[in-house]
């Protein structure tokens, strides 16, 4: 599979995997936790286009266990960062549709589209090979939302 889209967000992608693991360091665990979750699937992302792998081997390293347990502990998701995504939040025009959303909102979509494409691929013979979804296209609006939640995050205060 063909990873050009993130050709254009890698750099950026380098700045952020730093402010996320600074913003990392804090005694709130949960939050801790997702933040990590967070960079470690942007991670992912990059390796993946620097080594060209599979999107079965990216859907299976993908993670969303963090989010899942702040959600049973009713963590409140404005703790990564209150108030609403805002013009200046947005670096890539793709992500214009999420200007007043907040990070709860955000994080909600995020975990959605990880468990939608790990079912997928449990339904077609764990791979999405041949699969009719646009799996591409699944995995770069889950990497432009992450990089949005990541912008949004580090974004003024």
């Amino acid at each position: 599979m063909q990873l050009e889209w993130l050709k254009t967000g890698i750099a950026p992608l380098k700045d952020l995997l730093t402010f996320l693991n600074k913003e990392g360091k804090t005694n709130d665990v949960l939050k801790k936790q997702v933040i990590r979750e967070l960079r470690n699937n942007l991670n992912i992302f990059h390796n993946a286009y620097l080594n060209n792998v599979s999107p079965d081997v990216m859907i299976d390293m993908l993670a969303n266990e963090a989010i899942k347990e702040a959600i049973r502990n009713n963590f409140k998701f404005k703790k990564l960062k209150a108030g609403t995504i805002e013009p200046y939040h947005v670096h890539d025009d793709r992500n214009k549709k999420y200007i007043g959303w907040d990070a709860d909102k955000l994080i909600d979509k995020i975990d959605e589209k990880i468990e939608e494409m790990k079912n997928i691929k449990k339904m077609n013979d764990n791979s999405v090979e041949k699969v009719k979804n646009n799996v591409s296209l699944m995995l770069s609006n889950l990497y432009y939302r992450m990089k949005l939640l990541a912008d949004f995050i580090k974004g003024p205060k």
